[in-house]
């Protein structure tokens, strides 16, 4: 009598090629492209590929060429390549922010090799979800899951286009959910080991059931390529994040208006705390939400609504998912006693755009006020975030790109937007001025011609 093999009654491993066959349709490929002059070149371009803002903490200077990839030449325009899917037959597609920052043309391939340009609906870079938008009918969509229901241990796989290369397929685990990484606090992440790489950037995370729990963003890497974690935003704050660009083209946030920092071994030590925990408030901005609360530098928030902040990168995430305008419950350490303060939350002050582009000299701009912070953090202290840029308008003709701060025109400084929509009507037509960005950090020159003829 033959034995039966010990591996007979073991569990089998799933089996996803129902799960392709049905989703893939709904998986799209996104290009884009934004044209460049010389002087405005990144030496942080591959193969004419441009590394995403956010791929660049994780890949350094080793990002890898794409199939059919060429040599980077100043003044050709940037190519990028990611992942989408469409979640509205309408012909919404969800997809990263940071695969079509600063794109002037996106180009949406579907799974039937129909390429569609796309319009950009809106898009959120504290959680890196952009919408895009597309003409067309009898679109396939893809379910949407649940990403609260997730547990670590259990299969999810993932399509996408890693190199440019469409539809392919990737599975794996949850290794870690709820994970907070360091510039990005907003974002619960999903953690897994399925095989992301770049191009992967966008593209749906699925359960075993086929629903998208998650869209695939970042992974951390000292090579290059996948060493085993990447990150996923999960579905159910990417569509509150889609609900909003699409009715307010912008995300609100609450802001309780303190700067906080980690609270170190040390730290709770010397507060009487048993364990290292919470957000330690560092500052607070005079003119804050929090400003007369009660709160006051030197506190600890321990909970918001009941809900432990564990780490200070917690309670960014808890006051920003407040409706501004609610009040929230902190539980605080205040010189050694525990206590319960209320405040109202505000918003965020860089929520809503506060257009300029509809000034009569054409800049072509959208701009937000900088709060204090932002100011000192800069080392400015003046100066207004340019939040989009129309690619037909003098600004991007000029080079200037969202998230640049414009902080002069001609020697006068910008103040707020109110003010530079004036400054702006009142320049004489006809003449060319030095326009002075902050960029990241660094001060950087350029000229634009201002006058009322196109």
């Amino acid at each position: 009598m033959l034995a039966t093999p010990a591996f007979a009654d073991e569990p089998q491993l799933p089996d996803f090629t129902e799960l392709v066959d049905t989703a893939a349709p709904a998986v799209v490929n996104i290009s884009t492209t934004r044209d460049v002059d010389r002087t405005m070149t990144s030496s942080r371009q591959f193969g004419g590929q441009e590394v995403p803002e956010i791929f660049r903490h994780f890949f350094g200077d080793r990002f890898p060429t794409p199939p059919g990839g060429s040599p980077d030449h100043g003044g050709e325009p940037r190519r990028s390549l990611g992942s989408g899917f469409i979640f509205d037959e309408d012909g919404y597609i969800m997809t990263n922010a940071h695969v079509v920052k600063d794109a002037d043309k996106i180009l949406v391939r579907l799974n039937d090799r129909r390429q569609l340009e796309a319009e950009l609906v809106g898009a959120d870079e504290k959680t890196d979800v952009a919408v895009l938008k597309v003409e067309a009918d009898n679109l396939p969509t893809l379910n949407l899951g649940e990403s609260t229901d997730l547990k670590v241990g259990q299969w999810v796989a993932a399509i996408g286009s890693p190199f440019g290369f469409d539809h392919s397929v990737t599975s794996g685990i949850i290794s870690a959910i709820n994970r907070t990484l360091p510039q990005d606090v907003y974002v619960p992440f999903i953690q897994t080991d399925v095989a992301i790489n770049p191009g992967n950037s966008g593209g749906p995370l699925f359960n075993l059931d086929g629903e998208v729990v998650g869209i695939n963003s970042q992974i951390i890497t000292r090579s290059g390529g996948y060493m085993g974690l990447s990150f996923a935003i999960p579905i159910d704050v990417a569509m509150d994040v889609a609900k909003q660009l699409r009715e307010d083209g912008y995300v609100s946030r609450g802001w309780l208006g303190v700067s906080i920092q980690p609270v170190s071994k040390d730290l709770a030590e010397s507060f009487g705390m048993e364990q290292a925990k919470g957000a330690l408030i560092a500052e607070l901005e005079p003119s804050g939400p929090a400003a007369d609360s009660g709160l006051q530098a030197g506190d600890v928030i321990l909970e918001v609504n009941g809900q432990e902040v564990d780490h200070s990168t917690t309670l960014p995430r808890l006051v920003g998912e407040t409706a501004p305008g609610d009040v929230v419950e902190l539980s605080v350490l205040s010189d050694g006693q525990n206590e319960t303060i209320t405040v109202e939350v505000g918003e965020w002050p860089n929520a809503g755009p506060h257009q300029s582009d509809g000034d009569p000299l054409r800049l072509g701009i959208a701009v937000q006020p900088l709060n204090d912070m932002e100011k000192r953090r800069l080392g400015i202290d003046h100066g207004v975030r340019i939040a989009r840029v129309d690619p037909t308008g003098r600004a991007a003709a000029a080079g200037i790109r969202p998230g640049d701060v414009l902080v002069s025109i001609g020697q006068q400084p910008i103040e707020s937007p109110g003010q530079l929509k004036t400054m702006l009507t009142n320049l004489p037509d006809d003449q060319t001025l030095p326009v002075l960005l902050n960029r990241e950090g660094r001060a950087y020159f350029v000229a634009i011609r201002f006058g009322n003829d196109d």
